[in-house]
């Protein structure tokens, strides 16, 4: 690595190379620490500290790079603190650009970029580094991570979502996986600009969203649906209540009136759990205007479609399904698994009259997450749902998004179109 592949005139540049020759010696210090006889990360952090300082010293004098003693000191303060703190998540966390990170064991560390998968050459020194690193995640947030409970799922402080798992039921290793937090908020003119939509179909979304109807969002994982959703809220009115319920709190909305719920897992002791269901059904105690279901992915699934027909138009959720016609069949599905027993064509008969519109989204091979298809929910004829495809996406040819339907057969949706 040249001094002018490592130091630039400008300052944006200067900040890129000094990332730069920081994920450089961080890899170069964890082959260092390998080789040594003597568990470094384990030792206390004075001798980490002159370990480090004298290992950043000799790779900087081999490679004549022209460091200050200042320059010197701050890299190996910070190497110090990624080493003993969050490891090579440290550098990655920091990294605007990388919206995902998934580590399967220490040697082997993805990230997502523009929604295209790579593999990083940040990596930790041994199992043990990678799971005290796991545990630092954890601490502040009182869960617990161990052999009697090897899964764990919770969201960071900056609002980051992370799931670990650890052996025995990882075979290679401690795995994490980071969804990051976006702390910009996307805009329907962002959608318009990565080509997730077009005009005419944002334009169709935000009447739906205006007029009350009911919205279901599905879509595979990282598909965007929560991104989706919070594009969507933007455009509720700001007079009316609007009760969110999460997992893990990831719904940004900018209104005067939210009341923002979170579940919670149960305590060590097997206590203190509150599910989705318990959430929606207090929040129809909390005179909501609008409910706005992070997922769909249990028993509360009846409740949700009930609160829809009960005076609660302009409710929104999301739910994993691959098009939008499964995603009316995988309700039915979460329904039969929740233990509820509901006749087969009194359930199609409460999904059909609950839910107005499925946006279904697609992750493409290039990264790109795009509204595919928008599908009406019309009626029941003779027990089989009877829909309307209003937009979708030529996939094999052109790419467009095309209008499909004349007319839309609700009300509401006329309005829209």
């Amino acid at each position: 690595m040249s001094q002018e592949s490592i130091f630039g005139h400008s300052s944006t540049r200067r900040s890129h190379d000094h990332h730069s020759l920081k994920s450089v010696l961080h890899r170069y210090l964890i082959d260092r620490l390998e080789e040594e006889e003597t568990n470094l990360l384990e030792a206390g952090r004075p001798l980490l500290s002159r370990f480090i300082h004298d290992r950043v010293e000799d790779y900087i004098r081999v490679r004549q790079l022209a460091l200050s003693r200042y320059e010197i000191d701050r890299l190996s303060e910070e190497l110090l603190d990624e080493l003993t703190g969050f490891g090579p998540l440290e550098i990655l966390l920091s990294d605007a650009s990388v919206t995902e990170i998934l580590v399967n064991g220490p040697h082997r560390v993805f990230i997502e970029r523009r929604g295209v998968l790579q593999k990083s050459d940040m990596r930790f020194a041994d199992n043990a580094h990678l799971l005290r690193v796991i545990q630092r995640i954890l601490l502040p947030m009182g869960r617990r991570l161990d052999e009697s409970s090897p899964m764990v799922d919770a969201r960071m402080p900056d609002g980051s979502r992370i799931n670990a798992v650890i052996p025995p039921i990882a075979l290679d290793g401690p795995c994490l996986s980071v969804r990051k937090f976006r702390s910009d908020m996307l805009k329907s003119a962002d959608l318009l600009a990565s080509g997730s939509v077009d005009r005419h179909i944002l334009e169709f979304l935000e009447l739906a969203v205006k007029q009350r109807c009911n919205i279901l969002i599905s879509g595979g994982t990282g598909t965007g649906k929560t991104t989706m959703l919070n594009v969507l809220s933007q455009e509720i009115d700001h007079r009316e209540r609007i009760v969110t319920i999460e997992d893990t709190a990831e719904l940004q909305l900018k209104h005067d009136h939210v009341v923002r719920l979170e579940t919670r897992p149960p305590n060590a002791d097997g206590h203190g759990e509150v599910t989705a269901r318990d959430l929606v059904r207090n929040a129809l105690r909390m005179r909501p205007d609008r409910i706005i279901l992070g997922e769909i992915r249990g028993a509360e699934v009846l409740d949700v479609l009930t609160a829809m027909n009960t005076g609660h138009d302009g409710s929104m959720s999301t739910l994993h399904a691959n098009n939008a016609q499964d995603a009316l069949l995988r309700l039915e599905s979460l329904v039969g698994l929740s233990g509820i027993r509901v006749a087969e064509s009194t359930l199609r008969q409460i999904i059909c009259a609950a839910i107005d519109i499925v946006i279904q989204l697609t992750r493409m091979p290039d990264g790109r997450r795009c509204v595919t298809e928008i599908l009406e929910v019309v009626s029941l004829r003779e027990d089989i749902y009877v829909t309307n495809t209003l937009f979708s996406m030529d996939r094999r040819g052109t790419g467009q998004f095309t209008r499909e339907a004349t007319r839309p057969a609700s009300e509401k949706l006329q309005r829209s179109l």
